[in-house]
């Protein structure tokens, strides 16, 4: 990306395609931020040190793809409940056309080499769990959305337990303003009725 890049107006999100990248872009940086920031902030002066070790490097590469899958279930929930307050499609076929975007965005990475495919595997069909629920419950402010997870998420970051202090509520915070600011982005980006017309959305605005 060039510096210019930076000034132009992103482009409004108006098919599957353009919502997949944005749900896999910024379910990448919800998760991966936190885990190095927090982990540099604990090694302190040694951080330089501590990031060239193999075995470090490794259990870093665990927690970002175990977590993954929960950035993704966050992301989709922002994203579903912009749709369901929009109302005027059919609402059952939305949804499952959402999942099956988010579950296509899992299936674009393969197996990475710090899981088994046996774990990775079990990760997809987490993901799929936690994205069923989504829609049997009120549509919720981006702010409460991470809250199912964010225990979760700290309990996966690469440091031992020990050494975590009393950081949750701090990595709690982050989660809720970070997707606040991917919930805002996302309802000025995306174009509800363009997407509603998408063959895998049932052209719902054709009546």
């Amino acid at each position: 990306m060039g510096f210019f890049d930076y000034f132009r107006r992103r482009q409004p999100i108006r098919d599957s395609r353009a919502l997949a990248d944005f749900i896999d872009r910024n379910a990448a940086f919800l998760i991966q931020k936190a885990i190095y920031e927090y982990s540099r902030a604990r090694a302190g002066h040694y951080s330089k040190v501590l990031f060239k070790e193999p075995s470090f490097h490794k259990a870093v590469e665990q927690s970002r793809w175990r977590a993954f899958p929960l950035g993704l279930a966050m992301v989709a929930e922002a994203a579903e409940g912009i749709l369901r307050t929009h109302s005027g499609g059919d609402a059952r076929r939305e949804f499952d056309a959402l999942v099956e975007i988010v579950l296509s965005v899992f299936d674009r990475y393969p197996v990475p080499e710090a899981l088994s495919k046996e774990d990775w595997q079990a990760l997809r069909a987490d993901l799929e769990r936690r994205l069923r629920f989504i829609n049997l419950h009120p549509v919720k402010r981006a702010l409460d959305i991470p809250e199912p997870y964010a225990t979760l998420y700290f309990d996966l970051m690469p440091i031992h337990e020990k050494l975590r202090g009393r950081d949750f509520e701090t990595t709690h915070n982050y989660l809720k303003v970070t997707l606040c600011n991917i919930h805002d982005e996302l309802t000025k980006r995306l174009d509800v009725p363009a997407l509603r017309a998408q063959p895998e959305f049932g052209a719902l605005a054709v009546t």
